[in-house]
């Protein structure tokens, strides 16, 4: 399965709240009224987009088409312009799509370290596997450190991906301070000159203090090892949790000054508009998607791709 393929998969429950009696809405050959366009606007709202980036849309359906003959196919390309000049922020693209590793800051020479973060439950683990399984089909040699210590669980899921994947991982007990796992990662992925080294952390609610200020602790013991680390510290968050992601990415970001988004269980929501919301709210870039639950269901973003699926007609 493609790209566009798993794109559309994945968007197809927002598409169809979009969608979903939409050419009630814009019947063709009727003039475009405000009341309509109201209509219109609650649905793209319920997407999660969010108000600032829905009423950009409005304002470009307004200038366009309102009080004219409605022509279905025009309108949706106009929602679909405007929403792909939103995703990428007044910004040519950021990476080449041709090339999956592109969106990652990796290192020319040494070990990369990637730092992963997110709430609880909102697929860290399996978006790691995932990532790495993608690391290591384009050639690089992984190490993990298991540094969610609290949750036995984690380390051994991390553990048995790490097998199923061929490459080394560092643990230690329960309870163990999670720096000293990412310290340990770093001296292993130095002795095996590893590419890269991908830090797990625990899941944390984005107001426990004290367990933010324990991944900044994390980011400053990586660093120390290995100067200019880490070199991506990508937030995972979870598509169904719509508006409170734009939360979840402000308070990590400000602990530990995130580079970029993984987006996990996009296939699940109808919320996909989130996507809009934080990239116009942070301009924090969305690197990759999480579009299906097989190891290789992990795509890079590309919002001219996403734009397309979602408003495919």
């Amino acid at each position: 399965m493609g790209l566009f393929d798993k794109l559309k998969r994945g968007l197809q429950k927002t598409k169809d709240l979009l969608r979903t009696d939409v050419r009630d809405l814009f019947k063709a050959g009727e003039i475009l009224t405000e009341d309509k366009l109201q209509d219109f606007y609650a649905r793209l709202i319920g997407t999660d987009m969010g108000v600032a980036s829905a009423n950009s849309i409005m304002d470009e359906l307004r200038a366009k088409h309102l009080g004219r003959t409605v022509v279905i196919d025009e309108i949706w390309g106009t929602v679909r312009t405007k929403l792909k000049s939103l995703l990428k922020g007044g910004q040519e693209k950021l990476w080449d799509v041709d090339q999956p590793l592109s969106p990652l800051n990796l290192q020319p020479s040494g070990t990369t370290v990637i730092l992963v973060a997110g709430v609880n439950g909102v697929g860290k683990t399996t978006s790691i596997a995932k990532l790495t399984n993608l690391l290591k089909k384009n050639g690089k040699q992984v190490v993990l450190a298991a540094g969610d210590t609290f949750r036995a669980a984690a380390v051994e899921q991390l553990t048995l991906w790490s097998k199923r994947l061929g490459c080394e991982i560092v643990t230690k007990p329960s309870g163990s301070d999670p720096a000293a796992v990412a310290y340990a990662g770093c001296v292993k992925a130095l002795e095996l000159q590893a590419d890269v080294l991908i830090v797990d952390t625990a899941g944390r609610l984005q107001t426990q203090q004290n367990l933010m200020k324990q991944l900044a602790k994390i980011q400053r013991v990586i660093s120390d090892k290995i100067p200019g680390a880490p070199h991506e510290v990508l937030l995972v968050l979870d598509a169904t949790t719509g508006q409170n992601g734009v939360s979840q990415a402000q308070r990590f970001s400000e602990s530990v000054s995130c580079t970029g988004l993984v987006l996990a269980k996009l296939d699940g929501t109808a919320k996909g508009g989130i996507v809009i919301a934080i990239r116009e709210t942070m301009n924090l870039p969305v690197k990759y998607i999480g579009v299906g639950e097989q190891v290789d269901d992990l795509e890079l973003f590309d919002p001219d791709a996403f734009g397309d699926a979602l408003f495919e007609t």
